[in-house]
């Protein structure tokens, strides 16, 4: 089997860009830490040690996403939400050891998107940026990757032009690749992102679906379209 060159598609690449987070984080590990895992999984990064740089570069740069302490020196977290949230809307969640609910509470009357607490699980701030990011930026109704066309409205997946069925697991899985086209996801991720269930360390489900749907591919096109990370978990394919 040939690669396939179905004139509605042999024009399709891999459609939008990564999110560029901005990351407010004094503490240098945990920083380069918040840095290095966001790389991981497809986003772009850039971040600052203080609050006032941080205040300047979100009001001076246009980001997807502010990921922000609070305890900040020269300008704290609370500062800059604050001011922020006169000229601009971009969504942020913040990191925090303020754990007491009348802290978040009057976070999100400041116009924080979310509140993390530390000590954080690394999981879980992918997961609550990648809700923050679906809620405030949608992505479109047909999204494309190489000889793929996955229809949101009408839920059918193609390639070069050939319907595959898929279950509602697979084709959940394919749409969330194809809307975050640069991620890395880890099964717990991908199945927790999916289902909103807690994933089991000891499951074996996603491999299962993962497996299924290359063989449907397969039928179609000998190009790869889904590809295993190991030790991380799976991406789309360059």
């Amino acid at each position: 089997m040939s690669k396939c060159y179905n004139t509605d598609y042999a024009e399709i690449t891999k459609q939008g860009t990564a999110a560029m987070i901005l990351v407010i984080e004094d503490d240098e590990n945990i920083n380069g830490l918040l840095c290095s895992i966001l790389k991981q999984n497809g986003y772009e990064v850039q971040s600052v040690l203080d609050g006032w740089e941080g205040y300047n570069k979100a009001m001076a740069n246009e980001y997807s996403l502010i990921l922000m302490d609070l305890m900040l020196p020269l300008k704290s977290g609370e500062e800059i939400l604050r001011e922020l949230r006169t000229k601009k809307n971009t969504p942020v969640i913040v990191l925090s050891a303020k754990g007491a609910v009348n802290n978040r509470i009057e976070l999100l009357r400041l116009g924080a998107d979310d509140f993390i607490c530390k000590p954080f699980d690394i999981d879980e701030v992918i997961l609550r940026i990648d809700a923050v990011l679906r809620r405030t930026e949608g992505t479109p109704p047909v999204l494309r990757f190489k000889d793929m066309k996955v229809d949101k409205e009408s839920k059918r997946v193609f390639v070069c032009g050939s319907e595959i069925i898929c279950t509602a697991m697979e084709y959940a899985i394919l749409e969330m690749m194809l809307s975050n086209p640069n991620k890395i996801f880890s099964k717990r991720n991908l199945f927790e992102s999916i289902t909103g269930d807690e994933y089991m360390s000891d499951e074996n489900t996603m491999n299962v679906h993962i497996s299924n749907l290359r063989k449907k591919i397969a039928k179609v096109t000998e190009e790869h379209y889904i590809e295993t990370v190991y030790g991380m978990g799976y991406r789309l394919a360059n």
